[in-house]
């Protein structure tokens, strides 16, 4: 879970995600992306037609927690729960993060003698000087 911005007053930590989700107001159901999530609210982006202070019941999977919105910036709209959850509850919902494989890629060690063409075409392919033949 991050911290999220130090300069700003939060009560609780959020997690930063990007997972479908949605809401409920006013008799219909928005699809929303869910961008991040804490005890207190979550910050929600898509096009939603929402306003600050409208009542909200947020959906993701089995949790559904009523709200109001807090505030709206053009697609984004932080909404602020009626009651807290659980923190334990709110990790239930974040994914666990898949390791990251990365391949290092080494440059072919040259092997033999290059001739004079094949020497200068490898030093400006590699964009530096190859060691000299002897070491």
């Amino acid at each position: 879970m991050d911290e999220g911005n130090p300069n700003q007053n939060r009560r609780s930590r959020r997690s930063n995600l990007w997972m479908a989700a949605s809401l409920e107001t006013a008799g219909t159901t928005v699809p929303v992306t869910l961008r991040n999530l804490s005890a207190e609210g979550a910050l929600i982006d898509g096009d939603h037609g929402l306003s600050p202070g409208a009542e909200i019941v947020f959906h993701k999977n089995d949790l559904s927690v009523a709200g109001r919105v807090a505030w709206v910036d053009g697609s984004r709209a932080g909404l602020a729960f009626f009651m807290s959850l659980d923190p334990e509850g709110v990790l239930r919902y974040v994914p666990v993060p898949t390791p990251v494989r990365i391949e290092v890629h080494k440059r072919p060690a040259l092997r033999g003698r290059l001739s004079a063409e094949d020497r200068l075409a490898a030093e400006r392919l590699y964009g530096r000087p190859l060691p000299s033949a002897g070491k």
